[in-house]
């Protein structure tokens, strides 16, 4: 791709999500979807593999089912209150409508089926944006109308399904789609009490992705197999991934367990206490295959070993400066938890 092209369509992207964040009213929010929806789809194209066409087409008929739906919601909600401000959409029938299509743009479970296998279609930048960055505007207005039972039911199923669709994956991305299913989960779990709390969670979620893509980019990896012989890659960083994966799953000391932690103690304020206990142990079924994962990495090693020069000593170390400290903040940002528990309260 051109890199002017490539520049434009990146400033594009930015700009859609930017719309959307901060509008206030539902037909221009619903505009800034559209703009990032069509300045995604030439990134995600540009590899010109059959694999990435179809994830593209995919990608583009069920992104566009859900800003019609959208579109159609605001509508009804504009007809039947009068108002096209995001803030006032209380009717329930287009507020549950709202809801359905952000949590299939999303890929919140039950409206999850199309992420993993667009996922699998793409390269593992495309990837990471998708993961990431794609989350933000869909996720700012769901922020605004909370719709608490509904994103409850949702968010519970996401959980669940997350945990339990990565189970029997080999495929990273596949199993990093499931992963991002699950996280949404919690996210929205909470959101109707904390939504502050929902956001931290967004942010620290972003944050252990963007370090476990970038490590899974430096080593060229994408299956569990060639896992095993990525520690003759990039040793300091095959090192490392293995927290990560823990950080991902939520295992204390590391930073993953700070958003779940504090979570599960809102909900049991709430008195919330069998959804808590079931997203409790619905986590370990994610953080089963996080270990599947840190155990091909570091406790089997691959017999077809090289004495050639390790690629790692060839690599540029600027590079591997924003990589260093995403990881730094995913492993160690737990010790800032009574700063965050004041901020969200």
């Amino acid at each position: 791709m051109n890199p002017y092209i490539l520049l434009i369509m990146t400033l594009t992207l930015g700009l859609g999500t930017t719309i959307t964040l901060m509008s206030t009213h539902w037909l221009l929010a619903w505009v800034g979807l559209e703009i990032n929806m069509l300045a995604i789809l030439p990134l995600m194209i540009k590899q010109h593999h059959p694999r990435a066409v179809e994830a593209t087409t995919k990608y583009f008929l069920v992104q566009a089912t859900a800003t019609a739906t959208l579109l159609f919601a605001n509508t009804m909600n504009a007809w039947l209150t009068g108002m096209w401000e995001i803030s006032q959409t209380t009717h329930p029938l287009p507020l549950t409508m709202i809801t359905t299509a952000l949590s299939l743009k999303l890929g919140l479970a039950p409206l999850h089926a199309w992420l993993p296998d667009i996922m699998q279609g793409l390269d593992l930048k495309m990837g990471l944006i998708l993961t990431t960055w794609q989350k933000v505007a869909p996720f700012s207005l769901l922020f605004q109308i909370n719709n608490g039972t509904l994103m409850s039911l949702l968010a519970l199923t996401s959980i669940l399904i997350g945990g339990w669709g990565g189970l029997n994956q080999t495929q990273l991305r596949k199993i990093l789609a499931y992963s991002s299913i699950a996280h949404l989960g919690w996210m929205f779990l909470v959101i109707q009490f904390l939504p502050s709390l929902s956001l931290m969670t967004l942010l620290i979620y972003i944050m252990m992705t963007f370090s476990l893509f970038n490590t899974l980019m430096l080593n060229k990896t994408t299956n569990i197999n060639s896992l095993s012989i990525s520690w003759m890659k990039m040793p300091a960083l095959t090192a490392l991934t293995p927290l990560i994966l823990l950080s991902l799953g939520g295992l204390p000391p590391l930073t993953g367990f700070l958003p779940k932690w504090m979570i599960l103690q809102e909900l049991t304020k709430q008195n919330f206490n069998v959804t808590a206990t079931t997203a409790a142990l619905s986590a370990l079924l994610s953080l089963f295959f996080y270990l599947r994962l840190t155990y091909n990495m570091t406790l089997t090693i691959a017999p077809n070993t090289s004495t050639n020069t390790l690629s790692w000593r060839l690599n540029n170390k600027n590079v591997l400066m924003p990589i260093a400290t995403s990881i730094t903040m995913t492993l160690l940002l737990l010790p800032l938890s009574p700063l965050t528990m004041t901020l969200t309260l």
